[in-house]
């Protein structure tokens, strides 16, 4: 699939803000037989007095801007063309749990790819024993890493209720848990937490989502999102599989990565900090148009 990619990403301030810097996550990756990135760009208004890119340690390119004079808002812009590949259908080539702890204690690596950086804890993702109990209620003797992943993705679409208004984006994954709601962040949290207590690796994903309006419904403007979804690595002969809690579906065409990360705070769209107070409004449209090739 072929997609023209639109993101706006606005913040207004009751009081104008100074002296702000940004981190911005938004440009999709290039990835060898699943995606290829065919232009794309970032810009922020008002203009940055300082702008550098970077690729960080998973291998994405973010950029951080500073913008010194007072501004009353923040707008971030980015632009892209990209092709996504259909995946590849797997077999479960994955070993059970015993087999797959084995293979991850034999793996000397831990470049950017390895799924070490994707067991115990990370920065938003403490050991969390209820999930750790609910997900061992869910494991059946003798199922593989695969078939475990896919039933605990299965789980949380089937027990929890899509709900953007019962939590925000600093709800920690035990919270989400006991609430039985949230959205594809909390979701993909606790997916994570869920795989990584039974000794899978597991690690989260950003990009966009394109979504297809109800039949005989017009496609909104700006009716895209940024989505979330987990990463699992199933053993060295499978290698990684990416699951959609949020849908029950894995990731396929209307998926367009945009970073790998252990969980959100590695991979959040923008983070920065400024010289302000009062309040904000943040506001966000994203446009994933589907071309003809």
């Amino acid at each position: 699939m072929l997609y023209d990619l639109t993101l706006h990403m606005g913040y207004v301030y009751d009081v104008p803000a100074s002296g702000a810097r940004h981190l911005i996550r938004v440009l999709p990756l290039s990835l060898p037989d699943r995606q290829r990135l065919i232009a794309g760009a970032v810009t922020v208004s008002p203009n940055a007095d300082e702008k550098v890119t970077f690729i960080d340690f998973f291998g994405q390119q973010a950029t951080s801007v500073f913008v010194k004079a007072p501004h009353e808002r923040l707008d971030i812009r980015m632009q892209a063309r990209v092709v996504v590949e259909a995946p590849t259908i797997k077999a479960d080539l994955s070993p059970q749990l015993a087999g797959l702890r084995k293979e991850l204690a034999e793996l000397v690596s831990v470049d950017a790819t390895s799924p070490h950086h994707l067991t115990g804890s990370s920065p938003r993702l403490p050991e969390e024993p209820l999930i750790a109990a609910w997900a061992r209620e869910i494991v059946k003797p003798g199922q593989t890493a695969h078939e475990i992943a896919r039933l605990i993705c299965t789980r949380i679409h089937k027990d929890f209720k899509y709900d953007p208004e019962a939590t925000t984006v600093d709800t920690t994954p035990k919270e989400a848990f006991r609430l039985k709601r949230g959205v594809c962040q909390d979701f993909s949290h606790i997916m994570i937490v869920a795989l990584r207590s039974l000794g899978i690796p597991a690690g989260y994903v950003s990009g966009f989502l394109r979504t297809i309006p109800p039949p005989g419904k017009e496609r909104l403007e700006g009716a895209d999102a940024m989505h979330a979804w987990v990463r699992v690595w199933c053993g060295d002969a499978m290698g990684y599989i990416e699951l959609d809690p949020t849908n029950d579906i894995p990731a396929g065409t209307d998926h367009i990565v945009v970073a790998y990360g252990r969980d959100y705070s590695d991979i959040a769209p923008v983070v920065g900090v400024m010289k302000g107070y009062g309040n904000q409004k943040a506001l966000q449209a994203v446009d994933v148009i589907p071309l003809k090739q």
